[in-house]
């Protein structure tokens, strides 16, 4: 049986495939922790991930994502 944690990340590969993101805890069950998820945008000129915790994808949002979860 699947936990949350790998649960969201098929769910995000699944609404945006290859999305790259990090996630600390053991459980995703709000948009309060949705919006803790760190979304790479790019990497600095040393390759440093550059980060934001406001998802830049307007398909990925918590609504979907708790959708997709759901489903599996």
């Amino acid at each position: 049986m699947e936990n949350e944690i790998d649960k969201l990340f098929k769910a995000v590969n699944t609404l945006r495939a290859n999305t790259e993101f990090t996630y600390v805890g053991d459980t995703i069950s709000t948009q309060e922790h949705f919006n803790s998820i760190k979304w790479k945008t790019g990497e600095d000129s040393s390759g440093a991930a550059i980060e934001t915790t406001t998802c830049p994808y307007s398909e990925i949002t918590w609504t979907a994502v708790k959708a997709e979860m759901d489903s599996l």
